[in-house]
């Protein structure tokens, strides 16, 4: 028996994305902008955060590995590559109906209380609004 395991993150991201899939709904992720290594379109970030389509309509080359979220989009008809690494992952959720999972910190987890800002993007951006928020319960 191992002393240390992966984290279990990439493994529920996966999971959920494809029950959210398989039960014809359109999988969102709220992502931690201001966590370091984040590549989103900055100017749809709100207040910290930006929520992205992960539909796959919406995105090309989507995985979802032990070091993050990646996936190639086109934003305001621009192609962008976009890295999220899975501590800046704060939730994924169905659009339709706000069902899914909010993560709690992991060990190792940067201190969000102490972001680093993320780099400047020049590249336009068509995501979701950021008025759109999930309504997601903490289940224990």
């Amino acid at each position: 028996m191992a002393d240390k395991m992966t984290p279990s993150r990439p493994y529920l991201m996966r999971a959920l994305h494809e029950w959210i899939l398989d039960n014809n709904c359109t999988p969102y992720v709220l992502v931690d902008a201001g966590l370091p290594n984040v590549q989103v379109p900055q100017e749809f970030v709100n207040n910290g955060q930006i929520v992205l389509n992960i539909s796959t309509g919406a995105v090309r080359d989507l995985s979802m590995a032990q070091e993050g979220l990646s996936f190639n989009a086109r934003f305001g008809g621009v192609p962008m590559d976009v890295f999220v690494p899975l501590v800046a992952i704060l939730a994924i959720y169905a659009k339709e109906n706000g069902q899914g999972m909010v993560f709690g910190s992991e060990a190792g987890a940067p201190d969000p209380s102490d972001p680093t800002p993320p780099p400047k993007s020049a590249k336009k951006a068509d995501v979701v609004p950021s008025g759109i928020r999930p309504s997601l319960k903490v289940v224990k």
